[in-house]
Formats: structure tokens, sequence, C-alpha cells
């Protein structure tokens, strides 16, 4: 019989316990709204009180610390109370600091209330999404842009956005010059306010060649985004570049014809001076 108190005991324990922990004041729904860097949102906390008794005292309060968010207005807020099977909603407007990082953070949150004249406290965090976009532009390089040349060809990719764009891979098309190195270069990342660049070997063949290509890259979202490059290259002439101080002019050439003459007049002249040492010689013979 004493087998049997004790195990009825053990159960209604249980029970009691069980009871305990599905009935208690309990976040019902939290939304978010995903926000940029700079921009304002806000944050809804529905709570619900499944318990038999009234809630009285209800306080939620979220903490900014080391997060780079900041609350409009309070961080905290409370009722009075909440009834039995009743619930609350809280609201609180945040805004994200124009430097953060686009990702997902989370915010502690405490709620204190009193059942029974018993004060009790709830712990955790929401988590809330900053949401930014890449932003790529591009400009070309060129070191000597001279028509029948060799030069490098560099393609700058400047990310004037809010988020990273990631596994970056630029590949070209040739117009206008040949591709004397690999058309395809993988980058990597090329982060916010930052920039990558993709150099290539080329040989000029017109004077209106076109750099032809696509960047793709992932952004926030983890979507494949395609980007097409058409920008023009400026090419000058052989005269033009030397001109303008692009490449210096081959003398080459004048030096060889300089060194010839030197050459011709030194022979022109010794063959002279013997001609007349010979000429004054045979004049003292004779005489």
């Amino acid at each position: 019989m004493t087998k049997k108190i004790k195990v009825i005991s053990a159960i209604i324990l249980m029970v009691l316990i069980l009871t305990n922990l599905a009935s208690a004041l309990t976040i019902k729904s939290v939304s978010t709204d995903i926000i940029s860097p700079g921009q304002e949102g806000a944050i809804r906390i529905e709570l619900e009180n499944n318990l038999d008794d009234q809630i009285t005292s209800v306080s939620f309060k979220l903490d900014f610390t080391n997060i780079p968010l900041n609350p409009i207005g309070n961080s905290e807020d409370s009722v009075e109370e909440i009834d039995e099977n009743d619930d609350e909603e809280f609201i609180f407007k945040i805004k994200a600091a124009n430097d953060i990082k686009p990702g997902d953070y989370k915010i502690p949150y405490s709620v204190f209330y009193t059942i029974n004249n018993e004060q009790r406290t709830k712990s955790g965090a929401i988590g809330i999404t900053v949401k930014g976009n890449a932003e790529l532009v591009f400009s070309i390089e060129t070191d000597k842009p001279v028509i029948g040349q060799q030069d490098k060809l560099t393609l700058k990719i400047v990310n004037k956005g809010l988020a990273n764009a990631r596994f970056v891979s630029v590949k070209i098309n040739p117009s206008g010059f040949i591709l004397l190195s690999d058309g395809e270069v993988y980058i990597g990342n090329v982060d916010s306010d930052d920039f990558e660049t993709a150099t290539f070997d080329v040989l000029y063949n017109n004077l209106n060649p076109t750099l032809i290509g696509t960047i793709e890259y992932k952004d926030f979202d983890n979507k494949q985004i395609t980007k097409t490059v058409n920008v023009p290259i400026i090419v000058y002439t052989q005269e033009k570049a030397i001109e303008l101080g692009l490449i210096k002019k081959d003398n080459t050439l004048l030096y060889i014809i300089i060194i010839i003459t030197l050459i011709l007049i030194f022979i022109l002249y010794r063959t002279i001076r013997k001609s007349m040492r010979n000429a004054k010689r045979n004049k003292s013979q004779q005489a």
C-alpha cells in the first residue's frame, strides 16, 4: 500500500511539474522589420499569459549593449497586468548604425513580472536582420595603350554598396585587342567601400577597342548576380603616343647611321692621309 501511495504521489508531482512548465508567461510571437544600415525599424513582441492566474507588473526590456543597434525612445516598456489567457503586445522602435555590417544580430531581452506576490524573470534573445546590397562600378587602367604594342589592361571593381560581393569572378571577351593571358580571373570577395582588380596582358590591333565582359558574384541573400561590363579603351598611334610622352621615339636607326657615317669618315680620313704621305714620299725620292 505504501508503495502505491509513493507511486501515486510521484505521478501527481510529475503532472504538477509538467503543468507548471506548460503554463507560463510565454512569447506568443515576434516580428521584426528587415532594415539596412542607417535605417529605422520596429520590433513587435506579443506576450501571452497561459497561466490560471493574473500576472501583474509586467516589464519587457531590451539590452542594446555592444550591439550596433540603438533604441528610438525607450528600450523598456511595461503594463500593469495581463489577465489569464490574455496577451499583450510590446513595440520598440530601433535604428541601425550607419556603419553596421549587414548580417543577423541578437538582442538580449528580459521579462520581469509578478504572480501571486512572487517576482519572476524570463530572458532570451530576439533575432533581427540587417540587410545590404553590393553596388559594383567598373573602370579600366592601362600602362601604354599604343596600337601594335603589348600592354597590361587592368579592370578595377569598386563596391560602393552596403554589403560585400562574394565569390566574384571576371570573364572578358577581346574586342579590338588580342588577349595574351587567361581571360577569366577569380577575385573572391569585394568588401563594401573597397575595391579589387583583375589584370590582363593584351596586344592592341585596333584604335577603338572595347573591354567586354561579365562579372558574377553572390549577394547578401546568396543569389547569383551577373553584371555586364562594356567599357571603351583609348588607344593611340605610335606618333600620338610619342607626342603625349607615353613612349619614347626609337632612335636606334639614327644612331646606327651616325656610327656608320663616323666610321666611313674615319676610313676616308685615313685613306686621304695615307695617300698624302705616299705622294710626299714619292716626291722626295724623285728629287
